[in-house]
């Protein structure tokens, strides 16, 4: 077996700082200040045709709601017009949305949802 000589890698050179009352620039760090994410509640609106059970099914599986909080929300949903079902960050946010919309449209109902940004 033929073993190739490895050689050092050769360091990078430093320049010393000029002596004092130079014309060197200190800075000083500063603490970022990083904000949180802007988040998105995912909602659902009401229609007339779909039906209550399968608004239900759809909080269950895509929102991971126990049956009793999903049907509190397709109750909200009924009576007020839309209900919130969920607050992510965009991304998830906009999946979700593509989720329910595709599974509405595989089973013939016209079930709308939106994703919208909290203020």
């Amino acid at each position: 077996m033929a073993t190739k000589k490895t050689s050092n890698p050769t360091l990078p050179t430093v320049t010393p700082l000029p002596p004092e009352g130079g014309d060197a620039v200190v800075l000083e760090r500063r603490a970022q200040k990083i904000e949180p994410p802007q988040m998105y509640q995912v909602a659902m609106l009401n229609d007339d045709f779909t039906p209550m059970e399968f608004v239900v099914m759809v909080i269950q599986e895509f929102f991971s709601k126990d049956r009793e909080a999903a049907t509190q929300i397709m109750l909200k949903i009924h009576l007020d017009g839309k209900g919130i079902c969920g607050v992510y960050s965009r991304d998830v946010a906009a999946t979700k949305v593509d989720q329910v919309l595709d599974a509405a449209k595989q089973s013939g109902h016209p079930l709308q949802c939106v994703s919208e940004p909290i203020e």
